[in-house]
This record gives C-alpha cells, sequence and structure tokens, in this order.
C-alpha cells in the first residue's frame, strides 16, 4: 500500500462542520441512499487533505467549508477501501483446525496499516480538540492505564468545589426559607454531598476483609529463564512493580489485627505482559480438597447466623462441627492452632503460594512449582497472651505496624523461594502435589531463592487503593500455568466473580489500582463504569474495517500447556466423573509430620490453642469428635 499523508496530521486547523443542507456524511460515502451530487474534478489525496485541513476551514466562505469536509469523507472512504482490500480474507482460519489430530500453534493475526488514520476514525472530527477533549487518540496507545500519577489529586492552594468542579461559597449552612424555615430541595450542593456520603461503602470481601497494603518492587536475582519466560525473571536485576495486601480472613473489616487467623499474602504484579496476581496466605495448605466445600467452610468459621457471634474467631460450634467432619482438614488445623495463626507483624511473616503452578520457558516446556515467600528479618509469631492484650488496646497493630515501618525506611523485605520438580517426580510421591492440603517437603525439593519483594511506598488513599485492589487467581501472564488441582481451578472462578459485585462489574480492571502497566487493547465494551474511550467502530476480530486490529498475539501470546488429561487413567475409568484421587485420602501424615516438627515450646502453644478453642464449644459431641480426629495426628496432644 501507497503511504498517505494523514489529513489529521496537515495542519493544526480542523474543518468546521457542514452548515445545514450541505451533504451529508452519508451521502459524502455513497451509501445505498445517497443522492447523486454534482460530479467535481477528481482530485488527489493531498490535494484534498491540504484542502480539508488547511485554509479551507479558517476560510469565512461556507462554500470552502463544505468542500473541506466533503473532501475529507472522500479521502475516508478511500483509505477504508484500500484498508478492507488489503485483507481480502481470513487467512489464519485454517489454523484452527487440527489436522491428523495435531493442533497447530497460533499464528499472529494479519493485519494491514491504513493509508489515512482517518479510516481507523469514530469521526473525522476526532481533530477538533478542546480542553475536555484533548488530543486524539494516537495509534496504538491506551492511555487509561499505567502510572498512577494522573489519577492523584492534591488540594493546595484550591477552592472547595462540587463533583462537577462548580466553587462552593458556602459550605457550613445548607440553604434555607428563611433562617428557621425548611431546607430547600432545591439546594444541589447539599443534595450532593449528602448522597455522596450514603453511597460511600461498598460491599466488603467475603473473606479476607480486614487488609493492609503497601506498594514496593519485585527484583529478580537469579536466572531462571530456562524453566520459564514470564516477564518478572526475564533477567536478572529486573525490576517489577508491585502491590501488597496482607489480610485475616474470617473477620469483618473493622475486625482486629491480632486474632488468631490464616493471613493473606497477596501480590500484585505489574508486570510489562499483564498483570500477575499470586495470591496466597501465610499457610501453605488450605483446610479442603475440592471447591465445592470453599462456601462450607467459609459460613461454618464466619459469626453464626443466628446472633452473629463470634467474630473474627474459630472458637465456636460451627467451625468445629464442620472440622470434625472434614478429616482433609487435620493438616491446616494444625497450623492454625499453632504460633502461625498470630504473626508478630506482617514483616514477620511468610507467605506461600498454596497450590502448585507450572513454569513454562520459551519452548513451551513446563515445570511444576511451588512459591514461598520468606521474611528477611525471620519468622516471628505473638504469644496468644500478647494477641489478646494487643487486640484490646490496638486493634490496628499490624496496620499500624506496617505502615510506620515504611514511613520510617525500614523497608520489609521477602525472598521469593521456589520448589521445582517434574511430573514424573511428582507421581513417585506418596501425597498428590494437586491436593492443596498437603506440602511438598524441603527434604524432597530444597527451595530456591530466585528474587526479592521489597514494599516501600505506602498508598496514598487506603480505600482507593487497599480497598479497591482487586486479586484474581485467574491472573496469570505467558510463562505462568495452572494445574489441575481442583481448589485452584474453583479459586480461578471465584475470585473474579466476586469482583463483578464488590466493585460493581466487570470494568473493575479499569480502576487505577489495578490498571496494568502494560496495554490493553481488545474488543471488550461498556458495562457499568466504563472508563475507556475507544476509537472506531470495530469492536469485533477477525476484521479489515481497523486493519485487523487489535489483532491476536500468536506465538507471543499467553498459552495454555498442552498436557494429556487421560494418559494416567484407566482405561475403565469414566472420563467425566465426580471423585478425588486415591492419594488425596492421606489427611494425617503431613499433619502428624508437622506436629514432629515443633519445639516443646511450640507443641505447649498449640495444646493450649486447642483448649482454648474447644472450651467455647458448647456442644459436647462436637468436642469429642475433634479430640478422635486429634488423636490421630498424636495421642498425647488429644489427651
Amino acid at each position: 500500500m501507497t503511504d498517505r499523508k494523514d489529513p489529521a496530521k496537515s495542519s493544526s486547523k480542523d474543518p468546521a462542520p457542514a452548515e445545514k443542507g450541505a451533504g451529508s456524511a452519508k451521502q459524502s460515502m455513497g451509501g445505498p441512499s445517497a443522492k447523486p451530487r454534482a460530479a467535481r474534478p477528481k482530485r488527489s489525496l493531498l490535494e484534498r487533505a491540504a484542502t480539508a485541513l488547511g485554509s479551507g476551514t479558517s476560510s469565512d466562505d461556507a462554500g470552502v467549508r463544505n468542500l473541506a469536509a466533503a473532501d475529507r469523507l472522500d479521502a475516508k472512504v478511500d483509505a477504508t477501501e484500500a484498508l478492507v482490500a488489503a485483507i481480502p480474507e481470513n487467512v489464519n482460519k485454517p489454523a484452527e483446525y487440527a489436522l491428523r489430530g495435531k493442533v497447530p500453534q497460533p499464528p499472529q493475526g494479519a493485519t494491514a496499516k491504513p493509508e489515512n488514520l482517518d479510516a481507523t476514525a469514530s469521526t473525522i472530527t476526532e481533530s477538533n480538540e478542546s480542553e475536555k477533549n484533548g488530543a486524539k487518540a494516537a495509534p496504538g496507545e491506551n492511555l487509561n492505564q499505567g502510572p498512577l500519577q494522573k489519577h492523584r489529586a492534591d488540594s493546595l492552594g484550591r477552592a472547595l468545589t462540587t463533583n462537577q468542579g462548580v466553587p462552593v461559597g458556602d459550605n457550613q449552612n445548607s440553604l434555607r426559607a428563611g433562617l428557621r424555615g425548611p431546607t430547600l430541595l432545591e439546594d444541589f450542593i447539599l443534595r450532593e454531598k449528602i448522597t455522596h456520603f450514603d453511597h460511600e461503602r461498598i460491599p466488603e470481601r467475603v473473606v479476607h476483609a480486614r487488609g493492609s497494603g503497601a506498594h514496593g518492587y519485585f527484583e529478580c536475582t537469579e536466572d531462571i529463564t530456562a524453566l520459564t519466560k514470564a516477564a518478572p525473571f526475564a533477567k536478572v536485576g529486573k525490576r517489577t512493580p508491585v502491590f501488597v495486601r496482607f489480610s485475616t480472613v474470617a473477620g469483618e473489616r473493622g475486625s482486629a489485627d491480632t486474632v488468631r487467623d490464616t493471613r493473606g499474602f497477596a501480590v500484585k504484579f505489574y508486570t510489562d505482559e499483564g498483570n500477575w496476581d499470586l495470591v496466597g496466605n501465610n499457610m501453605p495448605i488450605f483446610f479442603i480438597q475440592d471447591p465445592m466445600k470453599f462456601p462450607d467452610v467459609v459460613h461454618a468459621v464466619k459469626p453464626e447466623p443466628h446472633h452473629q457471634m463470634p467474630q473474627a474467631s474459630s472458637a465456636h460450634d460451627t467451625f468445629w462441627d464442620f472440622i470434625s467432619l472434614m478429616p482433609e482438614s487435620t493438616h491446616h488445623i494444625m497450623w492454625q492452632m499453632s504460633d502461625r495463626a498470630i504473626p508478630r507483624s506482617f514483616r514477620t511473616m511468610q507467605g506461600f503460594g498454596v497450590h502448585t503452578f507450572r513454569l513454562v520457558n520459551e519452548a513451551g516446556q513446563a515445570t511444576l512449582v511451588k512459591f514461598h515467600w520468606t521474611p528477611v528479618l525471620g519468622t516471628h509469631s505473638l504469644d496468644w497472651d500478647e494477641a489478646v492484650k494487643i487486640a484490646g488496646a490496638d486493634p490496628d497493630f499490624h496496620r499500624r505496624d506496617l505502615w510506620e515501618a515504611i514511613e520510617g525506611g525500614a523497608f520489609p523485605e521477602y525472598l521469593l523461594q521456589i520448589q521445582t520438580f517434574t511430573e514424573e517426580e511428582a507421581e513417585k510421591w506418596s501425597f498428590d502435589v494437586l491436593d492443596p492440603t498437603k506440602i511438598v517437603p524441603e527434604e524432597l525439593v530444597p527451595l530456591r531463592t530466585v528474587g526479592r519483594l521489597v514494599l516501600n511506598r505506602n498508598p496514598d488513599n487506603f480505600f482507593a487503593e487497599t480497598e479497591q485492589v482487586a486479586f484474581c487467581t485467574q491472573h496469570v501472564v505467558p510463562g505462568i500455568d495452572f494445574t489441575n488441582d481442583p481448589l485452584l481451578q474453583g479459586r480461578n472462578f471465584s475470585y473474579l466473580d466476586t469482583q463483578l459485585s464488590r466493585l460493581g462489574g466487570p470494568n473493575f480492571h479499569e480502576i487505577p489500582i489495578n490498571t496494568p502497566v502494560a496495554q490493553i487493547h481488545n474488543n471488550q465494551r461498556d458495562g457499568f463504569h466504563r472508563q475507556t474511550i475507544n476509537r472506531g467502530r470495530v469492536n469485533y476480530e477477525p476484521n479489515s474495517l481497523a486493519g485487523g486490529c487489535p489483532f491476536q498475539a500468536g506465538a507471543r501470546g499467553f498459552a495454555s500447556v498442552a498436557e494429556r488429561l487421560l494418559a494416567q487413567q484407566a482405561s475403565t475409568e469414566p472420563t467425566k466423573l465426580r471423585g478425588k484421587p486415591e492419594k488425596f485420602a492421606d489427611h494425617y501424615t503431613q499433619a502428624r509430620l508437622f506436629w514432629a516438627s515443633q519445639t516443646p515450646i511450640e507443641r505447649e502453644h498449640i495444646a493450649r490453642a486447642f483448649r482454648f478453642e474447644l472450651t467455647r464449644v458448647q456442644t459436647q459431641a462436637i468436642r469429642e469428635r475433634v479430640v478422635r480426629m486429634i488423636r490421630n495426628v498424636d495421642e498425647a496432644l488429644a489427651a
């Protein structure tokens, strides 16, 4: 295709709108119902562009202005025809089908470059700039993501205004009919202020409602490009911005920090290939094996529904009733009753990815992986008596500690360590690596340090950042992939689904804290609170009217690891069923290993925790059932 000069860049002057009676855009573009217009000499594109954006648009002569608009529309039609003609067919269609059982690698989408940027514009008037419109969209750019700077506001030296930018003359008194008369409905300043106040709160998270966050960076410290092509590990020394949110699980948004509970340790990596969310906990296992039981365990640990007590505590009947009937939870309960459930600080708390994931390299080869965060300050906990007193004296203890440490320059730091192993190695072990109630012992696979996480900036606004940040386990980037861990698969659905109700719809990714630093280009449109103003008339793929853009990335895009789902299944086993593998049935071996790893004082703390929790359980049969469960771990502990 020959290069043509973009009319929108030929001059800083813009075409004036056609006056009433002038040829419409439909007529100018030769639509099926267009009326014939008087023939005029066909001029070159450059000549028409010069008229459209040159002196003709500033002329006082309406005829000259009309000619300029008509010429620009003609140029748009010509460029559109040429652009569409450059993609005569969907050449990639055959690559969608497997040939002789082999699925081809997806190719990059076919594209064409427009001769004239008006060809892909929504309107030729896009070059009419104003203080609000600003400049038209730059080719291939989406400015609705990136640094948070453009979203920050500072009111130093500014007068108070309404949300519409109207200066507020009196912020002390509502408008009344006389000094002692009724308040008037016409007081739009009062109504706006009260209405916004009435709607300030959003639904809190079902779990992990109580949280604290910080900005920082992840730095790759070891070359693992042989294992993964993921952007954060592209080279040693590369730094990736992150936002981290620590949280309790069971308590509500206003509950205390130092309760006995699992803690969330969620990290959002803003990589140059999209956002990666590593949504972990400070314990390496879960209570349950299957997502079918996720609502049940959360309902059980939450305050009992008939009187909404106790808050942020597992010491009650419904929780232990559920746990005592779910032997798979034994391992997690041992951790929950240990000192790990009451960390001294977020700065001295480990984190775990919990599930088994996959690392994928450039060749498409996959390696199984477990992720660990290890605090540089070491792992430290509170004693139960300390935790109870602190909860009463300072319920914000962990939040305050994190904030003040960062403000004082004592930046929290963690090592990212991984355990990597093959599927063949995993098959030989007595436990199943897809079981989220099991760990991979370090004696089998030692930890390998590959990076460090540093938290060096507090948020500007708790609600805008810490509360509105949305973590989803399904947010991965090329080089990271899922396994068939059933609970991970369930979380992939649940975490996205909960953001839709909590943050008001499918556009939560446009909330500033959630936007990636990578460019967003797709055909998803509309919905509540849409921020992006998409240029052009194309919202589908494949297309030719937009030059095939945005096009599928092909080999450089995300691709799921190809696996043989039925390779190790007996030929008599159904291909679709409900059930669990045999190795999932061992509920006590790793719980016993955890108990054996504890020091005498740590064992005493676990025993005290069980005694405290069970003395709050009113039903004797539940207490007895829990004791029977504990006997499978250690007779002395049960005694």
